[in-house]
C-alpha cells in the first residue's frame, strides 16, 4: 500500500460522521488519488515520502478527507467509471458518447474543496523550475 494522508479519525473529524467500514480503502485510494494530482508539486519529504512540513501534512489530509467527502456526495467510487459514458441502457445493452478526460491536476477530479487544499498550501499547480 503506497503513503495514506488521513486517518479514520481525521476523517470523521471532516465529516461529522462516523467513518464508514470501508475507510482504510477509501483513504488509501484517495491519498492515490491526491498523489496523481501532485506530481509535479515540490515539498520536503522523509525517507518514506511524507511530508515534513505541518501545513502540507494538514493540507493533504484536508484534501483527502474533502475529496472522500465529495465521492460520497456524488456517488463517484473514485474507480472513473461514473463518467466514462453519457448514455447508458442496460437492455439491450447500449453506451454511447465517451466523455472527455477530466480537467483537473493529474487528470483527477480532486472536487472544489480538495483542490482549495492543496492551492492554499502553494502544492497547485505544481511547477518544477
Amino acid at each position: 500500500m503506497g503513503r495514506v494522508y488521513a486517518t479514520p479519525e481525521q476523517l470523521t473529524t471532516w465529516t461529522g460522521q462516523p467513518p464508514p467500514a470501508e475507510a482504510g480503502r477509501l483513504l488509501a485510494r484517495a491519498s492515490e488519488d491526491v498523489d496523481s494530482a501532485l506530481l509535479t508539486a515540490v515539498y520536503e519529504t522523509d525517507d518514506e515520502g511524507l511530508p515534513t512540513d505541518p501545513v502540507v501534512v494538514q493540507a493533504l489530509a484536508d484534501a483527502v478527507c474533502a475529496l472522500i467527502e465529495y465521492r460520497s456526495e456524488t456517488g463517484d467510487s473514485g474507480t472513473g467509471a461514473r463518467d466514462r459514458w453519457d448514455s447508458v441502457s442496460l437492455g439491450p445493452a447500449s453506451m454511447s458518447g465517451r466523455r472527455a478526460a477530466v480537467n483537473q491536476p493529474g487528470g483527477v477530479d480532486l472536487g472544489d474543496r480538495a483542490e482549495r487544499a492543496l492551492r492554499r498550501a502553494g502544492l497547485l499547480p505544481g511547477v518544477i523550475w
